[in-house]
């Protein structure tokens, strides 16, 4: 039993979850981008990084002994018909780093006294970390409005960024275990009354 309320936020690739994390914190709740703190797992020397080398070989390496993150998506998503055991195997060696050191700095917030904290985890069902929330949000946007905030964003072709929303879950799967569903047309001012509404109901603002 923690005295800190742990939100999770997930939702698909470009739905805008960092938006909404930058208006949480204009309440007063920080939150943890579980996808910088992998970044930052991969930094060497790094036991993830041994680990995905073992798996998908040093092809996934650039000179310097960093990971290249273009070949590894290259081995991941481009592979039609292994495409699902290969990216299941990243989230296997991938998420209990990052879920070690999510709950790590989760303790420090908590040791603060910082009343709430939202981990922003594209992965969050995947991962299992659901079960260690006290409540779920799920941030859903057009299929359209993802793929040119994805494109803008990591700098990427369209093609890719069909490919890479095409190897994600559907709406319905995100919604399915969430306690509250938000929709980001690009209305922020939208999004930060339902956030605000969510977060008063939970008595946290």
């Amino acid at each position: 039993m923690t005295n800190i309320t742990i939100i999770g936020l997930t939702g698909p690739s470009g739905a805008g979850k960092t938006t909404l994390c930058t208006i949480a914190d204009g309440f007063g709740i920080k939150s943890i981008d579980t996808d910088a703190v992998y970044h930052a797992l991969l930094v060497p020397p790094s036991a993830c990084l041994d680990e995905l080398v073992a798996e998908f070989g040093k092809d996934i390496l650039l000179p310097e002994g960093k990971l290249d993150r273009t070949a590894l998506a290259s081995i991941v998503f481009d592979a039609e018909d292994e495409n699902k055991l290969r990216l299941k195997k990243l989230g296997e060696i991938t998420h209990k780093y990052v879920l070690d050191e999510t709950r790590r700095i989760i303790r420090a917030a908590e040791g603060r006294g910082e009343r709430a904290i939202i981990v922003d985890a594209p992965a969050l069902y995947e991962s299992g970390f659901d079960s260690e929330c006290d409540l779920v949000i799920c941030l859903l946007a057009d299929r359209e409005l993802r793929l040119n905030r994805i494109s803008e964003r990591d700098n990427i072709s369209e093609k890719r960024a069909h490919q890479r929303i095409s190897g994600q879950r559907d709406d319905s799967f995100y919604m399915s275990r969430a306690d509250y569903t938000l929709q980001n047309d690009g209305d922020v001012d939208g999004m930060k009354n339902a956030l605000q509404k969510i977060l008063s109901d939970r008595g946290l603002i």
